[in-house]
């Protein structure tokens, strides 16, 4: 099929305030490491990249990674601790944390840090530092019961879903600053009623909605517990729905945060439709760097903190051939009507051919449906907030 790469010119004043751009850090403090067995999940198979055995960062990697980040005084300094999962390495290590930020910070320097974690460890000694040092917290939730414990199992085979919820009340009692991360699955994608109404239920104002898609190279197609462009079509548009009749204003929901973002200021908020792969780098608890959470492999390694300062590994040319590879779109997408708000999906929903980047997105259908039914009522929710 043919395609159409860009490329964009730009002048050396220009090339000078990307380089100066702020980015952030996803930081895996415990490699791939966790407490869960969820089915679908794609990060577990990383440890065949760093050995057999427990993976933890160690207070050298710890140290490094902050002083060298924190010298660079972005405006944010962006800290998002991630897995595996992030608690498994202990509340002592993130007191650590924080007291190193503080002592190497500059007056006035803007820190934030966020916690992705599946909420299982969070006790009143986690929620009371989580409160106290304003770290907003992403909590992975499926949706009522009858979904959550479908997938998202211990190393008994339990199910997690009372324990989540207990989780939600603790930082709730403690003023925890969390949001819900929930996962697109073929089990709840269906029931887009039902996960809204449950959330509403428990009172939820922040969420995100996650498209599972993970590839079965053994019956070369998409996994059993994957979704499809259809269901998903479907689904952002009746959630939408839900949405504006339930009220814009009173629930935030980030794909349609990031439309509206971009209606109003250009922008999206979020990196599946940005113009570049350049927002964050991934950092490993070893100290290794990679492009992207959904590339920790070989070929996009882009070295150590230990051995290369962070800001040079985040310049370097294989993180700039990273970032360019957005822009290797289809010619199916060059005609499209949404090219410039779409810009083709994330990278690795670029799927029929392996590493081939200018297929175009396998959720290509979804957006545009989403598009068609949602766009004219996002310009007029746009307009009215102008006013």
């Amino acid at each position: 099929m043919a395609v159409a790469e860009m490329f964009f010119c730009s002048s050396e004043e220009q090339r000078k305030k990307e380089f100066m751009r702020p980015f952030s850090l996803l930081i895996k403090p415990s490699g791939p490491d966790c407490n869960l067995a969820c089915r679908y999940c794609f990060y577990t198979d990383r440890a065949c990249i760093f050995g057999q055995g427990k993976h933890r960062m160690s207070d050298a990697v710890r140290h490094k990674l902050i002083t060298d980040y924190m010298g660079l005084n972005l405006s944010p300094s962006s800290f998002a601790w991630q897995g595996g999962e992030p608690t498994l390495m202990g509340l002592d290590f993130y007191r650590k944390v924080v007291k190193h930020q503080q002592k190497v910070g500059r007056p006035g320097q803007i820190v934030s840090n966020a916690l992705q974690t599946n909420a299982v460890l969070l006790d009143e000694h986690w929620c009371e530092f989580l409160a106290e040092y304003q770290w907003l917290v992403g909590i992975s939730l499926d949706g009522p019961r009858e979904f959550h414990d479908h997938y998202r199992l211990d190393k008994g085979q339990n199910g997690t879903f009372e324990r989540v919820i207990a989780a939600i009340e603790k930082c709730r009692k403690h003023q925890v600053q969390f949001n819900i991360l929930t996962l697109l699955n073929a089990k709840n994608v269906k029931e887009p009623d039902k996960l809204f109404q449950f959330f509403m239920d428990l009172n939820i104002k922040y969420m995100q909605f996650i498209p599972c898609l993970e590839w079965d190279e053994q019956a070369a197609t998409i996994a059993s517990y994957a979704i499809t462009p259809d269901e998903y079509g479907v689904f952002l548009c009746r959630i939408f729905d839900l949405w504006q009749d339930h009220g814009y204003d009173k629930v935030s929901i980030r794909m349609f945060d990031s439309l509206l973002s971009y209606i109003l200021h250009g922008k999206h908020s979020i990196c599946t439709f940005g113009q570049r792969c350049d927002d964050y780098i991934v950092v490993e608890h070893n100290g290794d760097v990679f492009c992207c959470d959904f590339f920790v492999g070989l070929d996009y390694r882009l070295g150590n903190i230990m051995e290369t300062p962070i800001d040079q590994l985040y310049h370097n040319e294989v993180k700039r051939r990273f970032a360019r590879l957005k822009r290797n779109i289809n010619n199916k997408c060059l005609t499209c009507r949404y090219k410039s708000i779409c810009l083709g999906g994330c990278l690795k929903d670029r799927i029929v051919e392996k590493n081939n980047f200018s297929q175009p997105s396998y959720f290509c259908r979804a957006y545009q449906k989403l598009f068609d039914h949602a766009l004219p009522r996002l310009k007029q929710i746009a307009a009215h907030l102008i006013q």
